[in-house]
């Protein structure tokens, strides 16, 4: 602690550690020090200088600084474990960037190094705040459209993998472990206490050899719902980012703007309907509604706070609360994607839970 207030680094000061300082010195300056940071690089190191924070010469000069208790690893994702168990024996709190690491056995270490030093030890899962997601989820939580039986959650770009570490398997890059697992810990935390029947993935390698640019994921569960999640980097044209099912109605968000409608049955009793020209044919079966058999509704708002996430830390390390981004919760994070590496390799439906 300093000055009554916890004292913060992190480590690696890319895009996303340069993030998390920032957002810690905006949001809670009163309850955050910002002591320094530390990267491989010394080009990050010379941005954070000018950024006014202070560059430590090395990774041990860092972690045997006193004045820090907690600390975030920003880096690429094979030495997420290295790091971490480096911190917390060094008697520092630990947030890891997601994924947390890269199996369950890594993790396990990583536990058991939070445990015997008597420390947290938790991942950043910022996209629980995504208001397209919360909007989801109030959908589902006030049966807007009655019960659901299908989701599909896709993010989509056009510009293939980044061109750092991101495309390279050895450091733990590719769509999976990149924005696979924000998808994916939005779905568990949705679906919670569903358990999970089966999983079916497709990996693709349109622009990257090395590591998947792109994958497609089908996961069945208990209730019989079905929930398709896709993460892409070739397409042009882009398919909407939620389409939710129920049996009384749809809804659509079509991008991160939150663009999109609820539309919902409002009379099951008037079931006719006149048949449509279909191609070179006709069709009564897929002719649509009559606008007097439907009502649409705007998407309920939903504002995530993302500051949330490190109150919530904050308030942990002082004994006010448990953090939110829990082990199992990783655990069973963990277990789904070694179940969507293996589904894609064997090309089969793999039974989970």
């Amino acid at each position: 602690m300093v000055n009554g207030k916890h004292g913060f680094a992190v480590i690696g000061y890319g895009g996303m550690g340069s993030w998390h300082i920032r957002n810690v010195k905006e949001h809670f300056p009163d309850r955050a020090e910002i002591i320094g940071i530390y990267d491989i690089d010394p080009e990050a190191r010379r941005r954070a200088e000018e950024d006014g924070i202070k560059a430590f010469s090395s990774r041990e000069e860092l972690l045997a600084d006193e004045r820090i208790d907690l600390v975030t690893i920003a880096t690429p994702n094979d030495v997420h474990k290295e790091i971490a168990i480096a911190a917390l024996d060094a008697g520092k709190n630990v947030i890891s960037e997601k994924p947390v690491t890269l199996s369950i056995p890594d993790y396990e270490e990583m536990v058991a190094a939070a445990k015997r030093n008597g420390k947290l030890f938790t991942t950043h899962q910022n996209r629980r705040w995504d208001p397209d997601y919360l909007i989801v989820r109030k959908l589902i939580d006030d049966n807007t459209l009655g019960s659901v039986f299908r989701i599909e959650h896709r993010v989509q770009g056009s510009r293939g993998v980044p061109g750092d570490w991101r495309n390279q398997k050895e450091h733990g890059g590719g769509m999976v472990l990149d924005w696979g697992v924000h998808l994916l810990d939005q779905m568990l935390q949705m679906t919670y206490p569903h358990k999970i029947v089966s999983v079916y993935n497709e990996l693709t390698y349109v622009t990257n050899e090395n590591c998947d640019d792109g994958f497609r994921a089908t996961v069945i569960f208990d209730n019989g719902l079905s929930f398709y999640v896709e993460v892409t980097t070739s397409n042009f044209i882009e398919l909407p980012l939620w389409y939710v099912l129920g049996e009384n109605g749809t809804a659509v968000i079509r991008n991160w703007d939150n663009e999109g409608e609820v539309v919902k049955v409002s009379d099951w009793e008037n079931r006719d309907a006149v048949p449509i020209q279909a191609g070179v044919g006709i069709t009564k079966t897929m002719a649509p509604r009559t606008d007097e058999t439907i009502k649409r509704y705007p998407l309920p708002e939903a504002q995530g706070k993302w500051e949330e996430y490190y109150a919530n830390i904050f308030d942990t390390l002082e004994g006010k609360a448990q953090q939110i981004v829990t082990h199992d919760q990783q655990r069973r994070l963990l277990r789904l994607i070694d179940a969507l590496f293996l589904s894609a390799k064997e090309n089969r439906v793999v039974s989970f839970e």
